[in-house]
């Protein structure tokens, strides 16, 4: 029998008799056991390989960073402080959180929204994007209110922004959101023209109105520190602004809210303030690229419930954070974790061992449903291309030997012995796994069973001497 009519799969030796080397024996073991040729199980093998490195890439890739970035406020703000807080609290997990100083909630919007700024979530006052298109931003969440201070000097109370006509106002720094909203009431309510708008940072501006150089100061928790507050709402001859007209503004600017500063709240002893003082004011989001990974919007989240969830002057215990959404949508891993609370496995485990096991359940166990069925299913499909191949010439084979009693002509059977050969040379080079070698050998020997009975047939109808 020639080597060309081996089943393939079969071990054999090398030319000076030596055993195959230990790869080519593994190989051969798969090919026998599994019952496929050498090229699907190479094939097999290539794709068990692509899928385990594109596996352990995505779980290297997949991995949280153990570095964000957030643009706060300037030095000494409410914004830089709870800035502050939240890396005390993402150290205790492993997470840096690199501060970035601004101006305020503006710049902080500009630089979340510029894809070439190195930044991953910022604090930004609501309504701050008139004008602005933003795009793949996502909230996590209101986490306060912030209210806006103005404080003056007069002799006599200011029921009416339009009374601030033709005086010098410190509105705030360029990109603070405190000169965003100042400048929306006061156009709103008219005020320009001979009036002076001072962009002085909090500190200045608190010294100006202190010295008679400013009628007027806003204040915003985004640029100015609570120490600079309490300092107005303490000076002699300061009085602070009170909104006789919240509801209406809250009513013409929706992200506004109507805020009440008891009498009396900051000092007891001395009445500070003197009266009750309606306040407005946005809420404050913390607004995130749509990349941020879901461990890093949960570790946020859990620090802002610590930070923010306190009851104070201005909002009840548990109220903030909030799924408030206003000029952002509100992502689905915070949506998730307003509802949830944290995963699974990172409520129970540390956060780094959480993430690990995490990554692990995410990335290999799917693989793994993936490529069992996967592989299990390559050798029946061989297979069942191996039978149908050997199936396909038994049919032709018996097609054949139907047709014997109608040999009645030399023409005829030549004919049918070139069909015949014509079977034998293609089962011959046909390469079948060790598996399949009784079958192969049982068809071969049957085409030699149906060449015999052809011959027999025609010798039987050969004319007699």
């Amino acid at each position: 029998m020639s080597n060309d009519l081996k089943p393939s799969g079969l071990p054999s030796q090398g030319a000076a008799g030596t055993s195959p080397a230990v790869g080519q024996g593994v190989l051969n073991i798969f090919m026998e056991n599994l019952g496929i040729s050498r090229s699907v199980t190479l094939s097999a093998v290539l794709l068990i390989c692509a899928v385990t490195l594109c596996g352990v890439f995505w779980f290297l890739h997949s991995a949280p960073p153990d570095t964000i970035i957030i643009t706060s406020g300037p030095e000494g703000s409410i914004f830089q402080t709870n800035a502050i807080k939240y890396a005390s609290i993402l150290a205790r997990n492993g997470v840096k959180l690199k501060i970035l100083p601004s101006q305020g909630s503006q710049e902080n919007l500009l630089r979340l929204n510029n894809p070439a700024f190195h930044v991953d979530v910022g604090f930004i006052q609501s309504g701050m994007t008139n004008g602005i298109t933003v795009s793949n931003l996502v909230s996590l969440g209101s986490i306060s209110y912030q209210p806006l201070l103005i404080f003056y000097r007069s002799a006599t109370p200011v029921e009416l922004l339009s009374q601030f006509n033709g005086k010098r106002l410190a509105v705030g720094q360029l990109g603070s959101g405190t000169r965003s909203l100042a400048m929306t009431l006061l156009q709103t309510n008219g005020v320009g023209g001979a009036t002076v708008m001072l962009d002085l940072p909090p500190a200045e501006a608190s010294k100006a109105l202190l010295d008679g150089n400013a009628d007027a100061v806003f204040l915003m928790g985004d640029s100015a520190s609570v120490s600079i507050m309490r300092k107005l709402l303490r000076a002699p001859g300061i009085q602070i602004y009170s909104f006789k007209q919240a509801v209406a503004y809250s009513r013409r600017l929706t992200y506004l809210n109507v805020l009440s500063f008891p009498m009396g709240s900051i000092d007891l002893g001395s009445n500070i303030p003197p009266q009750d003082t309606s306040l407005i004011g946005p809420t404050v989001e913390l607004i995130a690229r749509s990349t941020l990974h879901p461990a890093m919007s949960d570790l946020l989240l859990e620090a802002a419930r610590e930070i923010h969830g306190h009851a104070t002057i201005l909002q009840r215990r548990g109220e903030f954070p909030a799924p408030l959404e206003h000029d952002f949508p509100i992502s689905e891993d915070a949506a998730r974790f307003y509802k949830s609370g944290k995963s699974f496995l990172y409520r129970y485990l540390p956060f780094s061992l959480a993430s690990l096991v995490n990554r692990i359940v995410m990335v290999f166990v799917p693989m793994v449903v993936v490529l069992v069925p996967g592989l299990r299913t390559i050798p029946k499909i061989y297979r069942w291309r191996i039978r149908s191949q050997i199936c396909r010439w038994y049919r032709t084979l018996l097609a054949l030997e139907r047709e014997l009693p109608t040999q009645t002509t030399p023409g005829k059977r030549e004919d049918m012995l070139k069909r015949l050969d014509h079977i034998e040379r293609t089962v011959h080079n046909m390469k079948v796994p060790a598996s399949f070698a009784d079958q192969f050998y049982n068809l071969r020997g049957h085409i030699n069973f149906v060449r015999t009975r052809l011959e027999e047939h025609s010798n039987s109808t050969e004319p007699q001497a």
